[in-house]
């Protein structure tokens, strides 16, 4: 087989040959893919006034297959050859683009192969099989699973999409600028998720275009922060991406066109957000607006709850959802790590009298102080002291902050022995995030 520079080439996204990406094309993207994909809602959030700013929803986990990727899927389809139909198509992916590739190639009668990591959401697989496309689990994260796909192209003469970073991707991506600006003309500012870019760079072309001082805003996580690194360095810089609760970000090289595009000026800002306000990010969807969102798609909303938008207090913002694709397990992590994160699930160890009536007095007490027990555990070997004493580990869930330091201040007024876990109240204002570079060519946007 060929070497790894000549797999992984690609006409389309080759780093000496770099495409701009123009509004005429993400236009005509949009006028050729009505019909095929849903123009997702863009509705104000419930949380806006708790916020401090006028923040839309743009729902694209409403698209058919849960994910703003069925653009680019799409539109790249229908500019196909006849010829390329008939042979099939390829790509690699951590899900989203997998399943709308298995989705819309099913519905155009076109072969299609996905490759994705061994460690891929089992969701998403799941979906790609569902659709009708034949799905390959190879390597352990998106780069090995990416040339591999490359190598079965060139062996099969199919056609590779790059998920991210292909031109036409690109292009149906940007239709969500569109719109945008359509659904909330006065807006302010597009706060936009970031994987391999597609997303932010066609969204940036088209909101720039029609409405040039709006401002725009990337979002990484401090574990998928590719773009953030190649923006700063001003080159592509690999990154090591283990496991992150942004799945769909999981991208360990900006693209080749994408960053090309990015860094001309369009883009205000890229901003990295810590996992922790992610979870907190997506329990607050789910309670506030009744929405399940992934976590790619909660970056955005995670950044405003971080306090990182001083500078939009009071003004209009849409916040792009960009997909709904999260594992039942993930979610109900994502939901517990959220009320951790809050102070409304408490864990504390609590050394009570093991005669008849000792535990119960324990319960009464959490009873009366109005808290829900989750689990408690009775421990006896390894308590150290008395032996009639019992050690109580326990997890309950409160209404809060206030609620749980009376919850600390009823069970330490009433036992000597108790430990509570290390909390630290958080304010929705800065705390674990921290801006990114400003790429403005006058950083005028955090000027207060």
């Amino acid at each position: 087989m060929a070497n790894t520079q000549d797999v992984e080439y690609d006409e389309y996204c080759d780093p000496n040959n770099p495409r701009k990406i123009k509004y005429d094309d993400i236009l005509a993207a949009y006028r050729r893919i009505t019909g095929y994909v849903l123009k997702t809602p863009c509705t104000r959030a419930h949380m806006s006034d708790r916020l401090g700013m006028e923040i839309y929803l743009k729902q694209e986990f409403m698209q058919h297959t849960g994910c703003f990727k069925e653009r680019g899927v799409r539109n790249t389809m229908l500019l196909l050859s006849e010829e390329q139909r008939k042979v099939g198509v390829i790509s690699a992916s951590t899900g989203n683009h997998g399943t709308s590739m298995s989705y819309h190639t099913t519905q155009m009668g076109i072969p299609c192969i996905v490759v994705m990591p061994v460690r891929a959401p089992i969701t998403k697989l799941t979906k790609c099989q569902n659709f009708g496309a034949k799905t390959i689990q190879h390597g352990d994260n998106m780069a090995e699973a990416k040339h591999y796909a490359m190598a079965l192209s060139k062996e099969k003469k199919l056609y590779y999409v790059n998920g991210y970073d292909h031109p036409n991707v690109i292009e149906g991506q940007g239709t969500i600028g569109i719109e945008i600006i359509e659904q909330v003309p006065d807006v302010d500012a597009v706060i936009v998720p970031v994987g391999g870019g597609s997303l932010l760079c066609g969204i940036a072309v088209a909101v720039k275009h029609l409405k040039p001082d709006t401002e725009v805003y990337g979002i990484q996580t401090e574990k998928a922060y590719s773009m953030v690194e190649a923006l700063k360095r001003n080159e592509r810089v690999k990154i090591v991406i283990d496991s992150t609760i942004a799945d769909g970000l999981g991208v360990n090289l900006a693209g080749v066109n994408t960053f090309h595009n990015l860094k001309s000026g369009i883009l205000d800002k890229m901003v990295i957000v810590k996992e922790d306000w992610v979870a907190r990010a997506i329990m607050h969807v789910v309670e506030e607006e009744r929405y399940v969102i992934e976590g790619a798609a909660a970056v955005t909303i995670a950044a405003v709850m971080a306090g990182l938008f001083p500078n939009l207090k009071g003004k209009k913002v849409v916040c792009v959802l960009s997909g709904g694709n999260i594992d039942t397990t993930i979610l109900a992590r994502s939901l517990e790590r959220g009320m951790a994160a809050e102070g409304r699930l408490v864990k504390f160890k609590v050394t009570v009298s093991d005669r008849p009536g000792g535990m119960a007095e324990l319960c009464s007490l959490l009873a009366t102080i109005g808290v829900t027990v989750r689990d408690c555990i009775p421990e006896r070997a390894w308590v150290k002291g008395d032996v009639f004493s019992v050690e109580m580990k326990v997890i309950v869930e409160t209404r809060g902050w206030d609620h749980t330091k009376e919850l600390i201040e009823q069970i330490k007024k009433k036992y000597k022995e108790c430990f509570f876990h290390e909390m630290s109240e958080r304010s929705d204002k800065g705390a674990g995030a921290k801006r990114g570079p400003c790429l403005a060519p006058n950083p005028v946007c955090m000027q207060k």
